[in-house]
């Protein structure tokens, strides 16, 4: 860090990389701009973005599973390779699970959100109290107050919101995510102008 703030290599390999993006800001906004559309196409059709979600999802469940079961093969000598050869079959089974019955998976893991949601904003409230007095816990109590909110409108509208909850949240990341990299583009223009 202090090579980078005493203008030493680091620095100037920074300033390298940011003259590289510099000339790429134009592509980047546009990939910016692609994931926007994205975004909102997978909001427009969350039903078809939710099956796409999960199918996917069990392409690298199937992909890491089968890693897995390879690995284990591999480590025969560890007396618990049984367990590293079930696990990645049971990874294996998921991703079969969500590439055949997508609707069953996207059941499954729509509940798991859910329920994940509730759970991390009890620990961020948990965490918040158990801050000092003196800090401020305002908004971790509020990010802990939202993600448990979240959680629980998910968990008590399951089964109905299956089959667009997951989408829906695959088009807002890609929204917010497309959002970054216009910004980050429109940043790299300015600065060229300057």
């Amino acid at each position: 860090m202090s090579q980078v703030l005493n203008g030493g290599p680091a620095a100037l390999g920074l300033e390298a990389a940011r003259e590289r993006l510099r000339e790429k800001a134009g592509a980047i906004l546009a990939f910016g701009v692609l994931l926007i559309a994205l975004g909102i196409a997978a909001l427009i059709y969350t039903f078809g973005a939710t099956i796409a979600t999960v199918t996917l999802n069990g392409v690298f469940f199937i992909v890491g599973g089968g890693a897995e079961v390879v690995v284990g093969a591999h480590a025969r000598t560890w007396p618990r390779f049984f367990f590293w050869i079930l696990g990645g079959a049971l990874y294996v089974v998921a991703g079969l699970i969500c590439i055949f019955d997508p609707l069953l998976a996207a059941n499954v893991l729509t509940l798991l959100l859910g329920a994940g949601l509730i759970a991390a904003g009890v620990v961020r409230a948990i965490f918040a109290f158990g801050l000092p007095s003196d800090r401020p816990r305002g908004m971790i109590l509020l990010a802990a107050t939202l993600t448990f909110l979240l959680g629980l409108i998910i968990v008590l509208h399951w089964p109905l919101n299956s089959v667009y909850v997951l989408g829906a949240l695959l088009g807002v990341d890609l929204l917010f995510h497309g959002a970054g990299y216009v910004a980050f583009g429109i940043g790299l223009r300015a600065q060229r102008r300057t």
